[in-house]
């Protein structure tokens, strides 16, 4: 399939094309329906890549795609949440860390050093039905672990065993943080403030212990979050020194923030306020200056049919947004929005980054509806 190019205002669908507002041009990638995706250098030729699922896409037009494996597909699902680049073996190539539900393992795809033919997989482990790995820099190495959300299982982290220069050497170390099941959604941010990020979870969180890989995390069950995104963010929206919660209703209407709150004794609760009760299924969230302004905004979108069709909300239009926090006065702003055979969500695992080198940062948003890329242009002078 031919990608195609449309030119949008972040107002497009309901909103005028005003001078000084950010614009995008997007692109269809391939005539493919995974619901994650990636940009990394595949091959090392210092231009950036596109990988979703099956597939990664040849930069810098993205036009060529090559195959990277057959993927289990049950239903509207491909069985790859995440296309995370690591690179595992240290050859200098980035490879792709992803799991699936149904697999029920998190998995690692070898690059072949670049060249155009199918990668070979590796488990890594089987650790239940996964939701959605993540990605975060537990031990404060600066190297990020992974950490994938199995709602049905305890929550455990995976890092990776690197050489003397830090290379890694293709094999991983599990850790379990607690017994309990961790439920529909995860987060990692510093929760009460002592300089370590701790586990945010359905149900409560997890407090980082002095030995993040050898002692148990204390749990608080400060809170119920029902069917949570994956992530949700810990970031101090209101400006007043503590971390507050950011969470999408993954499966359902809705997407708000927990206003953390401390009273003159330090005991701990939470206020919740609703950012937007009218859109469902804000499975996945990202924090990013998407107009660069020097703040961070919200980046999200409906993922469609995340349960094949069986959500509140699931026949509505999709789309695909960015909100200006405003010290919790948040403020939404359209990328895209419409019919599913017309407009993007934003999937399971999106990604935002300078794809294109112009310094603003551009969405690749992925979803049964299609794979797309935002290449954000600006502010429209």
């Amino acid at each position: 399939m031919v990608s195609t190019f449309i030119m949008m205002t972040a107002a497009a669908f309901g909103g005028s094309e005003a001078e000084g507002e950010v614009w995008f041009e997007r692109q269809r990638l391939g005539d493919v329906t995974y619901e994650s995706a990636s940009a990394v250098d595949i091959n090392n030729n210092g231009v950036m890549d596109i990988v979703s699922g099956e597939y990664w896409f040849e930069g810098p037009d993205f036009e060529t795609q090559h195959k990277i494996t057959d993927i289990r597909q049950e239903g509207t699902y491909y069985d790859s949440f995440s296309d995370y680049p690591m690179d595992v073996n240290g050859n200098g190539y980035m490879d792709i860390i992803t799991g699936g539900w149904f697999n029920e393992s998190v998995r690692w795809r070898e690059n072949p050093e670049g060249e155009p033919v199918e990668w070979e997989t590796h488990d890594i482990a089987t650790v239940g039905n996964v939701e959605r790995p993540c990605f975060w820099d537990i031990t404060g190495d600066g190297h990020v672990e992974i950490t994938p959300n199995t709602p049905n299982n305890p929550q455990r982290i995976f890092r990776l065993i690197r050489d003397e220069e830090g290379r890694g050497t293709g094999e991983f170390e599990e850790y379990t943080i607690s017994s309990q099941n961790t439920g529909h959604g995860l987060g990692f941010g510093d929760i009460n403030g002592n300089g370590r990020g701790d586990f945010v979870s359905a149900n409560g969180w997890f407090e980082h212990p002095e030995n993040p890989l050898e002692d148990e995390w204390p749990f608080h069950a400060d809170f119920e979050l029902g069917s949570a995104s994956v992530p949700i963010l810990v970031h101090d929206v209101n400006g007043n020194g503590l971390n507050d919660l950011i969470v999408g209703e993954a499966h359902d209407y809705g997407l708000y923030w927990m206003e953390q709150q401390l009273d003159d004794e330090g005991n701990r609760s939470w206020e919740k306020h609703m950012i937007d009760p009218d859109r469902s299924q804000y499975h996945d969230l990202q924090l990013a200056d998407i107009d660069n302004d020097g703040e961070l905004d919200l980046i999200t979108g409906k993922r469609y049919w995340a349960h094949q069709g069986g959500d509140p909300g699931a026949e509505d239009p999709v789309g695909l947004y960015y909100f200006k926090i405003n010290g919790g006065e948040f403020e939404r702003v359209t990328i895209d929005y419409g019919p599913p055979e017309e407009a993007s969500g934003a999937g399971i695992y999106f990604w935002v980054e300078d794809i294109t080198g112009n310094g603003w940062k551009d969405i690749i948003a992925p979803g049964k509806e299609g794979v797309y890329l935002f290449r954000n242009q600006g502010l429209r002078e």
